[in-house]
């Protein structure tokens, strides 16, 4: 899990979460605000992982605060998922959602330029791809 910031915004959303599956590969590109809490984040996730996937057996991510807080905590712990909080740059723990990441804003650039739009009218198309 990482997140991509930094983008104009567009329906008040201006970040995307970035949640891979390390078995299969797939992607979710969720929209969201770089100021959304982790409840916030929590509701994203239930709605966009969990009802798609059921609640994954282990998390690992950043040390971003969003993941490292006591509500985030707390919740992953209620639904029995492990989660592994890797250090900066280590690249068994980021290095796949970076890739990742990098391939989604090449995309998304592609088609904001040939289409023009909003990115968030994009993600769909790029996580499908």
């Amino acid at each position: 899990m990482d997140f991509v910031t930094g983008l104009p915004a567009c329906d008040k959303r201006d970040a995307i979460w970035v949640v891979v599956d390390r078995l299969t590969k797939a992607a979710h590109f969720l929209p969201m605000c770089k100021k959304d809490s982790a409840e916030r984040l929590a509701e994203l996730y239930v709605q966009g992982i969990v009802r798609l996937h059921g609640v994954p057996a282990r998390i690992v991510s950043d040390r971003d605060s969003k993941f490292a807080s006591k509500f985030w905590r707390e919740l992953q712990k209620m639904f029995g998922t492990k989660v592994h909080m890797g250090t900066a740059h280590n690249l068994q723990t980021d290095g796949q959602s970076e890739r990742t990441i990098q391939t989604l804003e090449d995309m998304l650039r592609a088609c904001v330029l040939d289409w023009g739009e909003r990115f968030t009218d994009h993600l769909s198309l790029a996580e499908f791809a």
